[in-house]
């Protein structure tokens, strides 16, 4: 058994529901290749669940992925995550989550600043990373619904994330 301490996080600012999100570009990973995107170009087709995760194979970002594979995202909603996890470590764990969803790489976090959810990780100098954060934006980037982590670990509701999405 994994013994780990729960860390409250610092207080954060993240766009809250009625904001429109900030818009980014960065290199978008799909099963088989990656290219630079912005997160208007997606908007543009239609509704995202921007899913804000911990880097690839840390348990976090298995456990909400996971359930949200299990749960499944509506066809007409686009399932999108972002980590400071490189291309080549995204495409491995879509591939080995079998997770239906496209993953922004930002590893230098500054998505994470511009949301105001970057996460400075103890005793790792240098290193941050993606508050888990769940924003579901409609085609003009309006934020919908907005779950962000209060504490390490932290999950959303599931059930609320499922909701909101079908309120869309």
């Amino acid at each position: 058994m994994v013994d780990f301490e729960v860390v409250e996080l610092p207080d954060h600012d993240a766009p809250a529901v009625g904001d429109t999100a900030p818009d980014f570009t960065r290199p978008l990973v799909e099963d088989e290749y990656w290219e630079d995107a912005s997160l208007s170009d997606l908007t543009d087709d239609g509704p995202v669940l921007l899913v804000f995760h911990t880097m690839d194979g840390a348990f976090p970002a298995t456990y909400i992925w996971n359930n949200l594979r299990d749960r499944g995202v509506p066809d007409d909603v686009q399932a999108v995550g972002v980590s400071i996890s490189s291309p080549y470590e995204h495409k491995t764990f879509l591939a080995e989550r079998e997770v239906d969803a496209r993953f922004f790489s930002d590893p230098a976090a500054g998505v994470a600043t511009e949301y105001g959810i970057e996460n400075d990780l103890d005793d790792m100098a240098g290193i941050t990373e993606h508050r888990p954060a769940v924003f579901l934006l409609d085609e003009s980037r309006e934020v919908q619904y907005r779950w962000v982590a209060e504490a390490w670990p932290d999950f959303p509701d599931y059930d609320d994330v499922a909701a909101a999405v079908s309120d869309l």
